[in-house]
């Protein structure tokens, strides 16, 4: 006689909390790559900026390959642990020590040594970040089926991947990156990159440990696979040509393609114009970070609420447009000469005002974004009777990593272009260079937005269609 199992949990605020903190594991991740690598390899190691883009861009083009891989292994595989549980107890241990070894490359190298050591390094960390992140991500459309639940769901999972790493870049600005009389701009001092490794690699095995062991009662209610297959190369082409053929899934992939390339474009960028262009300091720098902890909790309290009211499409698509128009407003006054000058008591307030404001636009249509892939995964169920949520985010991954990779790789060719010069100190760029780097950066970025916007018109699943879905699945 089989025993009955307990009653499911329910989905509550203790849910939200342990299934978003897993996403911190991400976020520093994210950020570090995203604030410091280039300018860690770059200015304070020498290895010239091209090449830093070139090894970050090719590292993540490879670590996508993987990504639908392990999306479909996930979908399939059968164990105690269920689907998503084993990948993200497993992933813990080996992603952070990854993640520890590339800020601490060997002393002596050469040029070609440390771009094969950043190449290999930023392979390995992100491709067990993606062991994790993908099983954890797919985790939340199994947690509720709900419309509005999930937008909440991914709004906590995009709350602490933003708190995560942004907390942990604050540390390194604030206490590791500190200056001393060689280098007196601290982001620029070789020293506390090795800390800033060595903490990261911690608070990464403890937010992954935490949120696996948190959401683990969940197990025994969670969906089994109705194959046991690990990997076919044929069941998964099957599983990609079901995914490409959803309308809605092309719509927001190609979105997805366009804003997570101007996304690594930006952020790549963004140490420049904050060291180089407004010349601001370290602590200056941690206060302005302090915007996306504000934009980040904003994004958590009125994402649900714009999706009940709203919708999830039109909110996206008002609110991304606006972050697109207000993001560059400083860097077009300043060049009209209607901002601030620099050390001006109002440089830091108005510029945080002004990312606060963006940074919540952005987050906001990020979560609804999120949760409009969730509820393709009942779309595609209604017509195949199979569930593919790990495929679906690791095709947003593949997505998001090879064309931030491509941005990324694009910032540095920009560098390049308007002749930036390597070792340089705040204070002695050539105004005509940083002028010439904010407008290709501002142009380049207008061109991109826009082609997201237009993309994400052909999305068409409604809260009524979400919910058609899930009746129609109830009576099977």
């Amino acid at each position: 006689m089989s025993q009955a199992l307990p009653l499911r949990p329910k989905v509550g605020l203790s849910t939200k909390l342990f299934y978003g903190l897993g996403s911190v594991a991400y976020g520093v991740k994210d950020n570090g790559f995203s604030a410091f690598l280039l300018l860690f390899y770059n200015q304070v190691l020498g290895l010239p900026a091209p090449w830093v883009g070139a090894a970050i861009g090719i590292a993540l083009v490879v670590d996508s390959v993987l990504d639908p891989v392990i999306g479909q292994i996930s979908d399939n595989w059968r164990s105690g642990w269920g689907r998503r549980h084993p990948f993200m107890y497993f992933a813990a241990v080996p992603a952070a020590l990854a993640f520890y070894f590339l800020w601490r490359p060997p002393t002596g190298l050469s040029h070609g040594q440390l771009f094969a050591y950043l190449l290999v390094a930023a392979v390995v960390v992100r491709s067990l970040i993606t062991l994790y992140e993908i099983p954890s991500t797919a985790l939340g459309p199994e947690l509720s089926e709900n419309y509005d639940q999930r937008t909440s769901l991914f709004g906590f999972r995009f709350f602490f991947g933003w708190w995560g790493g942004l907390t942990m870049t604050v540390l390194a600005l604030g206490f590791l990156l500190r200056p001393d009389a060689t280098h007196p701009v601290g982001q620029l001092n070789p020293v506390g990159y090795a800390a800033y490794g060595s903490v990261s690699a911690v608070i990464m095995i403890g937010a992954i440990l935490i949120s696996a062991a948190g959401t683990h009662k969940f197990i025994p209610h969670l969906k089994v696979p109705v194959t046991t297959a690990r990997f076919d190369l044929k069941v998964w082409l099957a599983a990609v040509r079901v995914i490409l053929s959803n309308p809605s899934f092309r719509a927001i992939m190609a979105s997805a393609l366009f804003s997570s390339m101007a996304g690594g474009l930006g952020l790549a960028l963004n140490s420049y114009f904050v060291t180089y262009f407004w010349q601001l300091s370290s602590a200056s720098y941690a206060v302005l970070l302090g915007a996306a902890y504000l934009a980040a909790l904003c994004a958590l309290l009125i994402s649900p609420v714009l999706s009940k009211r709203f919708g999830k499409k039109p909110v996206t698509i008002g609110l991304y447009m606006l972050s697109a128009l207000i993001l560059p407003l400083p860097f077009l006054l300043r060049l009209l000469g209607f901002f601030p000058i620099n050390g001006s008591a109002l440089l830091v307030p108005i510029l945080f005002a002004n990312s606060a404001l963006a940074l919540s636009f952005t987050i906001t249509a990020s979560i609804m974004g999120t949760s409009m892939i969730a509820d393709i995964a009942e779309d595609i169920e209604v017509k195949t009777g199979n569930r593919s949520e790990g495929l679906l985010f690791s095709a947003a991954s593949v997505v998001n990593k090879s064309v931030t990779g491509i941005g990324i790789f694009a910032s540095g060719v920009i560098l390049s272009l308007v002749h930036f010069p390597e070792g340089a100190k705040p204070g002695e760029v050539p105004q005509t260079i940083l002028n010439h780097l904010v407008m290709s950066y501002v142009g380049v970025a207008a061109l991109i937005h826009g082609a997201a916007l237009l993309c994400l018109l052909g999305y068409d699943i409604s809260r009524k269609r979400h919910e058609d879905n899930l009746a129609e699945l109830a009576q099977r």
